[in-house]
């Protein structure tokens, strides 16, 4: 069976780094560029951002607790942003302020447990995707993390960021909301595809 004309290379394939070239006179052609175990390496940097970051929250909410109870308030910038103690019993806005009884501690960790779960499986699926793309689900994650923890080991999500004429937040609701604009920039970066 006639082979096809090449330049004296042939194509393998190696066991876990993809397709490598080798010559069939006996020299080494350079090796193509491997992207699975770079992108290995990414995965574990952006494991050690997500602990990090959920470990700043909790550092942060235990600093605020030490430092700012009893209703302290210490102005960084007047006028503008303090910081200031509260307990959240609630969500983003004030979103379940009409949702009262036994039945809302349950439901203010069960959703965010679902929403974990979802996030880890597009992750997953996404897992060779853009790094500005993982990046994003690694803030989002350690931000709903971190208040995920807080609810389980409180029964509330502490606050401290006070920024005026905006609700108080935290360092994970700070990861939540970059993490989700970084995932819009990125995807609105990517090419659209091309029709054949």
């Amino acid at each position: 069976m006639p082979h096809a004309a090449t330049d004296g290379r042939r194509s393998t394939c190696g066991s876990r780094t993809g397709l490598t070239d080798e010559r069939t006179d006996g020299k080494k052609a350079p090796m193509q560029r491997v992207t699975r175990p770079m992108s290995r390496r990414i995965h574990w940097l952006l494991g050690l951002l997500t602990v990090g970051m959920v470990g700043c929250d909790h550092a942060t909410k235990r600093a605020a607790e030490l430092h700012l109870g009893g209703q302290r308030v210490v102005e960084l910038i007047p006028g503008v942003l303090d910081l200031r103690y509260t307990r959240n019993h609630d969500i983003a806005f004030h979103l379940m302020r009409w949702f009262a009884g036994p039945g809302r501690l349950p439901v203010l960790i069960g959703v965010p447990c679902i929403a974990l779960v979802a996030l880890t499986v597009a992750w997953w699926r996404r897992r060779y995707a853009p790094r500005a793309e993982q990046a994003a689900y690694a803030l989002i994650m350690a931000g709903a993390a971190g208040n995920l923890i807080d609810r389980v080991l409180r029964g509330f999500v502490v606050d401290f960021i006070y920024l005026h004429y905006w609700p108080v937040f935290n360092v994970a609701d700070m990861a939540v909301v970059g993490g989700a604009v970084l995932l819009a920039w990125s995807w609105w970066r990517q090419p659209a595809p091309t029709s054949v």
